[in-house]
């Protein structure tokens, strides 16, 4: 293994057989010095709390969910007598689960309520009766610390103000609690030792490392090696000494909650690591002493904790499972054996890491494709969707072209090559079929693309060898003519950024704009401004770059000044300003709701200033929003948003996220269907910031959160994600008159929907939620485009001059999960209808302020804020 690699995979390492400092073990922080831990076992006891005392949330929590299992005359909380002793008030696990599930309606599964249980045994709100057990969904005793020995008196039966009170605070606070759950669930489990976790929980572990920034730079399988292995350990005092100066280095750590502070003799505190950041790993690398010592700077520390014996024999795994393929004396392709996953069965014994673009493309001919192989990897599919990356398409079809063509110089051949060559040809054009099905029209829109297929078709025609791969060739043929009838057919459309901001709409060319594709070579109408606020109207395609938009803009609107002194910029509606660089391209489709597009001297950017009816809401379809049946605005909503999904194509992420001016393309149906999101959203707070009447106000909430609840119905997840966060918008949120007006059932459904949007853990709650869902389905994209971002900055595209195909694999799979939502087509049964062509007319075109100061002072002004007594 080389050097590099080696110090790579040392990256997961650093102290300790020292453990997790927490409970009775870490004494409280002296004032004048830090506390230095005690020696204690490798694994913490997931029994214990991770706490010194509850939070007074949890507290509270506790004493209301005791109160009302007192009271409750069939309560599982009973005195029961254990080997010969009596213990007060305690309860087996599985009937507080049961309790729980009947009792609080957003509790679905018994794993959920287990979580919560054991989110207050952490904090030692509840034990387990001999401090033996974490919480377990099974007849093993548990009771609360009010119950305990030498805890406070055990209070007798509450009185109805305790119950009032208990009632009253457990509605508020559930879904905090159920919030808490997934956490404490993974934190257990973190806690128990290797041979503990289960596969389920082990994948679990492994979803959430793929999330932590530390870990990024390591292969998929090492990081499922960590999940059997990684430590969770929690430290309840400030000033803890977590290592000193000159210790041996034994355990790499990663800061999960709180701050340390780095300190060197003789310099004092030299740096502060907050959340996220990893220390440790020098002492393990240069196999030197501790260079600093760390202390805990808060109260209540997690970290994660990998110790060095195990990395030691990760490391050697590795090594053992690594092929390297050279030629002259470079690697050229660096392969990892595959671990066989439970229910898992790969026909391939090593996946790529990385390789040079032709060395892998000619190890997927060899391997991925031909009659011989039965089974698939993602390996073929990843090159498919990722290749524009690493390999552009006409660098793609040359090698193609000299793999089909290998015999061109070649005057005799023995059978043996004569069936050897036979059989790439039968792979190039099975490689062309997988391509097309896997890419769609993005193959066609490339020439040479198209060359190249007419060229096969034309040698397979004239090959009797290839006989059987005339119809896979043929279907290929079908297909590009079918999308170069469609071209043709929707040639010339013309598209319009209305000047009010309103969405992109058709405005000629298809009459049925229904999932109609924006195209690169389409027209597009849209104002550029100047300083002064004059502006002219520009007609171009959708792929013209800034730089011609700049000069074009500059004619007209008669700035004399030169190109290199001119730059092009997006004023938004709150005055902030945003350069586009010379070569971006879909550059109207881009603009934000309310924004619009300046051409200005370099010099003068500050003299831009948003125009006065950038402030006011974009024009739209006055109608009373009463009058509407939910269920139908639900309806059309969905269906619209279908359509702008659906012609989304999945490069328009990679060009996203590694820039649209590296590729020369454009984003523009990406780009419209974020902006609608951002349009459904703003809608929402509009709405109700604009309406004067309290009791209008309250109708529409409620409206709102009922249009929440189809939409996740209906699984337009991206709309529900825009309703739900527009009702949590500050403007909104600060309503306190209208809010306290809402049915407690409302506002219960509300709190479920900001559970499931809630973005801790990296939006766990979601992600499981949407796991469980089959197509058709309208994901949340931003969270999507952050997927890609992550895999993107947390990872090389090429290591040691190879192209890292792990991290072409982690944006693979979120392509995938847009082909994935789309894999059915959307068949919704329509509601009765009442006023169709209204509705229509009405969600394609909402009223939306989206300057957020504007909004604050509109929300004020309908509810002044209280004046304190």
């Amino acid at each position: 293994m080389s050097n590099k690699n080696k110090e790579l995979m040392n990256d997961i390492i650093t102290n300790c057989k020292i453990k997790n400092g927490f409970g009775p073990g870490v004494q409280p922080a002296a004032a004048t010095s830090p506390t230095k831990r005690p020696l204690s076992p490798d694994h913490p006891n997931p029994a214990l709390p991770i706490t010194e005392t509850p939070s007074p949330a949890m507290n509270r929590m506790g004493w209301a969910l005791r109160t009302l299992l007192v009271v409750d005359n069939s309560s599982c909380l009973k005195d029961r007598k254990v080997s010969g002793k009596l213990i007060r008030k305690c309860a087996p696990g599985t009937e507080l689960v049961d309790w729980l599930v009947n009792l609080a309606p957003i509790v679905h599964t018994r794993a959920q309520a287990a979580g919560m249980w054991q989110a207050l045994l952490e904090e030692g709100v509840l034990t387990h009766v001999n401090k033996e057990q974490p919480f377990k969904d099974k007849c093993f005793l548990y009771r609360f610390r009010l119950d305990e020995e030498g805890g406070a008196p055990a209070a007798g039966i509450p009185q109805a103000e305790d119950l009032s009170a208990a009632n009253e605070h457990i509605r508020e606070a559930l879904s905090a609690l159920f919030q808490r759950g997934p956490d404490a669930t993974l934190r257990m489990i973190l806690r128990k030792p290797s041979h503990e976790r289960t596969p389920e929980e082990l994948e679990l572990v492994f979803e959430e490392l793929v999330h932590i920034a530390a870990l990024s730079h390591l292969s998929t399988s090492i990081k499922r090696e960590l999940s059997s292995i990684i430590v969770f350990e929690a430290h309840a005092q400030a000033g803890t000494i977590l290592f000193n100066q000159g210790d041996e280095g034994r355990s790499w750590y990663i800061l999960l909650k709180g701050s340390v502070d780095v300190v060197i003799h003789g310099k004092g505190t030299v740096a502060t690591l907050k959340t996220g950041d990893d220390f440790g790993k020098l002492a393990l690398i240069n196999d030197a002493p501790r260079a600093a010592t760390i202390v805990l700077k808060e109260n209540n520390c997690h970290l994660l904790r990998v110790d060095k014996e195990h990395f030691n024999r990760i490391l050697r795994d590795v090594e053992a499972n690594t092929l390297r393929l050279q030629e002259h004396g470079k690697d050229v392709l660096v392969l990892e054996r595959v671990a066989k996953q439970r229910g898992q069965h790969s026909a391939f014994k090593y996946t790529v890491m990385s390789g040079t673009p032709a060395k892998m493309l000619e190890h997927l001919l060899e391997t991925r494709l031909g009659q011989s192989v039965s089974g698939m990897d993602p390996f073929l599919d990843d090159f498919l969707l990722t290749h524009i990356v690493f390999m552009p398409v006409v660098q793609l079809v040359d090698e193609l072209a000299n793999y089909f063509h290998c015999d061109a110089h070649e005057e005799a051949q023995t059978p043996e090559d004569r069936e050897y060559i036979i059989n790439f040809k039968k792979r190039v054009i099975q490689f062309m079929q997988k391509w097309v099905m896997a890419v769609r029209h993005a193959a066609f829109e490339e020439p040479s693309v198209c060359d190249f297929i007419e060229d096969l078709a034309a040698e397979v025609e004239a090959d009797p060898d290839l006989n059987e791969e005339t119809s896979i060739i043929h279907n290929v043929l079908t297909q590009m003519a079918r999308y170069q009838e469609d071209r043709n057919q929707n040639a010339g459309q013309k598209w319009k950024l209305p000047t009010n901001g309103q969405p992109i709409c058709l405005f000629s060319g298809n009459a049925t704009p229904s999932k109609t594709v924006i195209r690169p070579d389409d027209d597009i109408i849209f104002r550029v401004y100047c300083a002064d606020h004059t502006y002219c109207t520009l007609r171009f395609p959708m792929h013209t770059t800034a730089e011609l938009i700049k000069a074009c803009a500059a004619d007209k609107l008669q700035l004399n000044r030169g190109p290199d002194d001119l730059c092009l910029v997006e004023v938004k509606s709150n005055g902030e300003r945003s350069v586009f660089k010379d070569n971006d391209v879909s550059i109207p489709t881009g603009l934000t709701l309310n924004g619009r597009l300046f051409v200005s001297v370099k010099d003068h950017l500050d003299a831009l200033t948003q125009l006065p009816e950038q402030e006011c809401p974009t024009e739209g379809v006055d109608i009373d929003l009463e009058i509407l049946s939910t269920k139908e605005l639900a309806y059309h909503i969905t269906i619209f948003e279908w359509d702008l999904f659906w012609a989304v194509h999945e490069y328009e992420l990679l060009y996203h996220t590694f820039g649209r001016h590296h590729f020369g393309k454009i984003t523009a149906n990406l780009d419209v269907f974020l902006r609608r999101f951002n349009e459904v959203q703003y809608w929402i707070v509009t709405e109700l910031v604009s309406t004067q009447s309290l009791s209008k106000r309250v109708g529409l909430v409620r409206k709102f959160i009922k249009l929440a609840a189809y939409c996740k119905e209906y699984q337009n997840l991206n709309a529900f994600f825009a309703i739900v966060m527009g009702l949590s918008n500050m403007a909104v949120t600060r309503l306190h008159q209208t809010w306290e007006k809402i049915p407690s059932k409302f506002r219960k459904i509300f709190q479920e929907f900001e559970a499931l949007i809630d973005p801790s853990r990296n939006h766990r709650a979601y992600r499981v939620f949407v796991g469980k869902l089959q197509p058709p389905l309208i994901p949340f994209m931003p969270l999507l485009l952050k997927d890609m971002t992550f895999a993107h900055e947390g990872n090389k595209t090429s290591l040691d001059g190879l192209v890292n195909f792990e991290k072409m694999h982690m944006m693979a799979q979120t392509m995938r999960t847009i082909r994935f939502c789309r894999s059915r087509s959307l068949g919704l049964e329509p509601p009765s209808p009442k006023s169709e062509g209204e509705v229509r007319s009405y969600i394609s075109s909402f009223r939306v302020i989206d300057n957020q100061r504007v909004l604050t002072a509109m929300s004020q002004k309908v509810e002044p804020t209280r004046k304190l007594n």
